[in-house]
């Protein structure tokens, strides 16, 4: 893998690893990772929501002699809570025609503590859907014997011969795959076809020559953020507090820390090292996604509940836009607005229901999702949240506009 898709791929191996205040006697580190479990057959077979196989199809637009490669990445379960090594299986890059006819097997032993040792097998597949259109697949199977005569497994039993946290990866040289979200288009009814067990594909690297098989739910081409400094196993958190968390852990804490494994000590070391400049840099960031040219405006607005674009001037430095208008109604930053917030269940909010409001942000989400970002007039702390970013995120119906 090229090494912005290694560290993405490390860092989800990860997530949910240990948890704040990341001791052991923790009730939420009590067991390993919970996501991305491939579980041994005979616990499987006997619940409704578990599988002892993984499985990800996506259509791969390549020649014949394009090369196909397979991996995946799992943890293995090597003690109490949160002990675990991290393993990886890969199949070499091979003609995807050749895949067609022979699909590639890998068979796979790991050993671990008495009876707990792991057997699987990794299998990558392709099959011709099209001219120049191709379903290639990756497959994870837990084969996992248990012994005779075959005891009961409870759930902690099932994760010491589980492969936990479970990513695979198919990539490509000389092709290009197409986004597992894709539901509409020339080849809707091939990427329709498409199997996933187990897994929620996407597209990994701007190329397109990459498929993610995450154990969580990921946009196409996702990043691991630039200020993000070390893996805190929370990856999708904010990192400024999880540093901030490792800061204000007793002694006592530290000290039950230090009796777990190797990731989870150099973790908390490399968070307690990080000096007051690193951790200002984790603070929130929020940046402006480039909007449309205005030749597409009318198209835009058309497909997005009457939304309308307004760019900004190019030596702007406020984050996001100058002015939308929504529905009618042009929102400006730096005006005020009535808040309706009658509505809404959260008492907090509703307490604030009738107050003015000054814009202090517009945003647009990737779903074309307008916010208005304001502070509170009246509110004693109104300088100081402005001075620190903490905003209210409204929707533009519910703040009525008020005329200068």
């Amino acid at each position: 893998m090229a090494g912005s898709l290694e560290a993405l791929v490390s860092s989800l191996l990860y997530e949910g690893y240990c948890l704040y205040p990341y001791t052991p006697g923790a009730v939420k580190n009590a067991t390993p990772t919970p996501f991305g479990i491939v579980y041994p057959p005979q616990y499987a077979a006997g619940q409704r929501s578990t599988f002892d196989h993984l499985q990800m199809e996506c259509i791969l637009e390549c020649p014949p002699g394009a090369l196909l490669e397979g991996s995946a990445v799992f943890l293995q379960a090597s003690g109490d809570g949160h002990h675990a090594v991290d393993r990886r299986v890969d199949l070499p890059a091979r003609p995807i025609e050749a895949l067609a006819h022979d699909p590639g097997v890998v068979p796979f032993t790991f050993e671990g503590g008495p009876d707990c040792g792991l057997e699987g097998r990794l299998i990558v597949s392709a099959e011709p859907v099209g001219d120049g259109i191709w379903r290639a697949g990756l497959r994870v199977e837990n084969q996992t014997r248990i012994g005779e005569p075959a005891p009961a497994l409870d759930r902690r039993g099932a994760l010491e011969r589980s492969l936990l946290s479970t990513h695979i990866v198919l990539q490509v040289q000389g092709g290009r795959f197409v986004s597992p979200l894709e539901r509409e288009g020339s080849r809707g009814g091939a990427v329709a076809a498409c199997r996933n067990v187990n897994t929620w594909p996407v597209l990994a690297t701007p190329a397109d020559d990459a498929v993610l098989g995450a154990a969580i739910f990921l946009p196409d081409h996702p990043q691991i953020a630039p200020e993000s400094r070390v893996n805190f196993f929370d990856n999708t958190e904010i990192e400024e507090a999880l540093m901030l968390h490792v800061q204000v852990l007793s002694d006592e804490e530290r000290e039950a820390i230090g009796g777990q494994d190797a990731a989870v000590r150099e973790m908390i070391e490399r968070a307690t090292a990080a000096s007051p400049e690193e951790r200002l840099r984790q603070h929130g960031i929020m940046r402006p996604v480039a909007q449309p040219e205005l030749a597409h405006v009318g198209r835009a607005a058309a497909a997005s509940d009457n939304l309308a674009y307004m760019t900004r001037a190019r030596a702007e430095t406020i984050p996001g836009e100058e002015q939308f208008v929504v529905n009618g109604v042009r929102y400006r930053r730096g005006g005020k607005v009535a808040l309706r917030l009658a509505d809404r269940i959260d008492p907090y909010v509703r307490a604030l229901n009738g107050k003015i409001a000054t814009i202090e942000r517009l945003y647009i989400d990737y779903e074309d999702k307008p916010y208005l970002v304001v502070t509170i007039d009246g509110d004693p702390a109104q300088q100081l949240l402005r001075d620190t970013g903490r905003f209210h995120y409204f929707a533009p119906h519910e703040g009525e506009v008020i005329e200068p």
